[in-house]
């Protein structure tokens, strides 16, 4: 009895001191919530943390919106859940990180390495990845329709059933990439290479294959 006294009585002055300052109990916790930091990168929206360290992190579930990570290290990073809308990741390091369901609308991933790279269904929209490398990368399921995506690697990438509808990805490596049931309904492929690649079952319609390279390619056009 004496112990829930106490726990009462603790609960009481909390809730009478946010009175006093005019707010409610949440508030007052809210108040004492700071976020996460990690190599001395404080790990909010905004933050400005170019060339940090950041491998191996958890920086799962965060708001990281407008974050600037440029030429950080983030490979083997937990990013999953991660909003990074916004976010300057230009020339990162993000080998073998796991972005499963990040939010990538407007991201900066500009000659980024997302080499071995899980981006299962990440949501993006005019995500810019010009010549970034995402070989053997399994981005199953991953909607990057209207991306910017020219000079990018993806050979041996996993794009099963992904959505690239309207994309821009001339001059692009697909060597033996695995497109099968992926959406290219209008995405520029020009001068890119197809060749041992499998887009059985993907939607070509509209989709620009000027100059593009599909020797032993499977589901490839075979009147361009």
């Amino acid at each position: 009895m004496a112990l829930r006294s106490k726990l009462l009585l603790s609960s009481l002055l909390v809730v009478a001191g946010a009175m006093t300052l005019g707010k409610s109990p949440r508030a007052a916790e809210d108040d004492l919530w700071a976020p996460p930091e990690h190599n001395g990168c404080v790990l909010e929206a905004q933050t400005h943390c170019p060339g940090a360290d950041l491998s191996g992190a958890d920086l799962a579930n965060l708001d990281l919106r407008g974050a600037d990570f440029s030429n950080a290290n983030l490979r083997g990073t937990d990013l999953r859940h991660t909003d990074l809308r916004g976010a300057n990741l230009e020339r990162a390091d993000l080998s073998g990180a796991d972005l499963t369901r990040a939010t990538l609308y407007s991201t900066n991933l500009r000659s980024a390495d997302l080499s071995q790279a899980k981006l299962v269904a990440v949501q993006s929209w005019n995500l810019f990845a010009q010549n970034a490398r995402f070989d053997g990368a399994d981005l199953t399921g991953a909607d990057l329709q209207f991306g910017r995506l020219t000079r990018a690697s993806w050979q041996h990438a996993t794009l099963r059933a992904a959505n690239l509808e309207m994309a821009w990805m001339n001059k692009s490596k697909l060597q033996n990439a695995d497109l099968r049931d992926a959406n290219l309904q209008e995405t520029k492929l020009n001068l890119s290479t197809l060749e041992g690649a499998d887009v059985t079952g993907a939607r070509l319609r509209f989709t620009n294959f000027q100059g593009t390279y599909m020797k032993n390619c499977s589901g490839c056009p075979q009147d361009w």
